[in-house]
């Protein structure tokens, strides 16, 4: 098909596009002019409370952000039937203590959290 017969897009009339983007610039001023006019002036020369203030807002929101992460399941097949980390393998070699798998992958299919972990799990008590 020759270009000049394809049929043209649809496209939107000058004026419903002009009007759109009126629209997003007073939305744009209206937030920077607020955001300018609410903003208080620092006036203030104690900048231990400004770090105790900035220092209890970064633990609260850190608290708020890995506290979830922390307690999550690791593992989304755990406790089901389909769980490639359930198969254990172990072997004994002769009088010696028996090794495996299990003990690395237990936690992850009992649908333990990353708290959990057997050296992961201490080093998340240092997280907020």
């Amino acid at each position: 098909m020759a270009s000049h017969a394809r049929p043209k897009p649809a496209r939107l009339p000058r004026t419903l596009l002009r009007a759109s983007l009126a629209v997003s610039a007073a939305g744009a001023a209206l937030v920077a002019g607020g955001g300018a006019a609410n903003a208080a002036p620092v006036t203030s020369t104690d900048t231990g409370a400004t770090a105790s203030a900035l220092t209890g807002a970064l633990t609260n929101s850190l608290a708020g952000a890995t506290g979830p992460v922390k307690s999550l399941q690791l593992d989304p097949l755990a406790n089901t039937s389909v769980d490639p980390l359930a198969n254990a393998v172990g072997t004994q070699i002769a009088d010696f203590k028996p090794v495996g798998t299990q003990l690395a992958t237990d936690p992850l299919t009992k649908g333990g959290a990353l708290q959990d972990l057997p050296l992961v799990g201490p080093v998340t008590r240092l997280l907020p």
